[in-house]
């Protein structure tokens, strides 16, 4: 396991992360404790040290058993975990970005996960009612209390980040180190916006849904009627399967797992990208651990963009067309070594 600064921070973070979502069996596909704990373990004895959860999930029990399980080396981890989602239902103020929920939220999580302080504090959705700055100034204010040592954000548009940064920048408040967002072979939107802003304004990206709903491990491919979360939410396509087949073939040629190529190629992408990894049996967080072990080759990655890629849309297709390019660089854009072009 190797480690990485989580965008414009200090902070050194393994680069995979362990998502918690999976822990507690509130929601009825989810891991009891005993297995959390073997989950938890093998990602800890294999050097991750970046633990995900979150208010909500499995209506709290994540909490509980990741603050139980880091309690005997509390200071080694990175503990993430995020507030917004509602905690009591029909009532306005239980929900969303705002001051009084952020602060009954995340003292409510620091009771639960049996700690003093969180590591990395998530907005976990944008909310669309909550001003910017009250957002940025309620999080700089848990940050110089001592109870948040960085804030990330999650699900937002790219224009809300970019202003909150700015703002935070600005008027020398905490800015968000962290964006976490759906990011995969068959989910990769967030190239047109998101990935360009977070590596311009060099914030670290962990990316949710690495293996698209367990799309991309082939198992839908291999066996038709095979149920899952996938099927059940009406998540397959042809396109999505065509995807995975191209996966599946790539695996089967280096002797890999459909799901270590998936996560190897977020992995490979440009900037500061962290899987987030999650699992219900130990046997699926060691096979996805495993994918720390190689790196798909530039035939392999042309072959996964070829099949995956999506139109980027206006301004970024009308801007590349060879006439714009023309125009605007008079003729000189091939002669021009551009460091700053992740992505041409």
């Amino acid at each position: 396991m190797r480690y990485k600064l989580l965008g414009k921070s200090g902070l050194r973070v393994s680069e995979l992360a362990l998502g918690t979502m999976t822990f507690g069996e509130e929601w009825g596909w989810g891991a009891s404790q005993e297995e959390s704990r073997a989950v938890f373990d093998a990602y800890a004895n294999a050097g991750g040290n970046f633990i995900d959860t979150a208010n909500g999930y499995t209506e709290g029990t994540s909490e509980r058993y990741v603050g139980e399980f880091i309690a005997s080396d509390r200071e080694h981890f990175i503990l993430a975990t995020k507030y917004t989602l509602f905690t009591r239902k029909d009532d306005p103020n239980f929900s969303g970005n705002h001051r009084k929920n952020m602060v009954q939220s995340l003292e409510a999580s620091l009771k639960r996960l049996n700690t003093d302080f969180i590591d990395l504090y998530w907005v976990h959705a944008w909310d669309f009612m909550t001003p910017v700055d009250e957002v940025m100034r309620a999080l700089d204010d848990m940050v110089r209390a001592g109870k948040v040592l960085y804030v990330g954000i999650s699900d937002t548009p790219a224009w809300v980040v970019s202003q909150a940064n700015t703002m935070a920048d600005l008027r020398g408040w905490s800015r968000f180190i962290g964006l976490q967002v759906q990011y995969s072979l068959i989910e990769r939107t967030i190239e047109r916006d998101l990935l360009p802003m977070a590596n311009a304004l060099d914030i670290g990206v962990a990316a949710w849904g690495a293996l698209g709903s367990g799309v991309l491990t082939g198992k839908y491919n291999k066996h038709e009627n095979t149920e899952g979360r996938a099927a059940k939410m009406g998540m397959l396509s042809d396109k999505k399967l065509e995807i995975a087949q191209a996966v599946i073939e790539i695996a089967d040629e280096i002797g890999r797992t459909p799901s270590q190529v998936a996560l190897s190629w977020v992995r490979q992408q440009n900037g500061v990208v962290i899987p987030i990894i999650g699992a219900r049996r130990v046997a699926q967080v060691q096979d996805n651990l495993a994918c720390l072990e190689f790196s798909l080759n530039e035939d392999h990655l042309g072959r996964l963009n070829s099949v995956s890629q999506v139109a980027l849309g206006f301004p970024h297709d009308f801007l590349k067309t060879d006439f714009i390019r023309d125009i605007v660089y008079g003729g000189t854009y091939d002669k021009i070594d551009n460091h700053r072009n992740g992505r041409s």
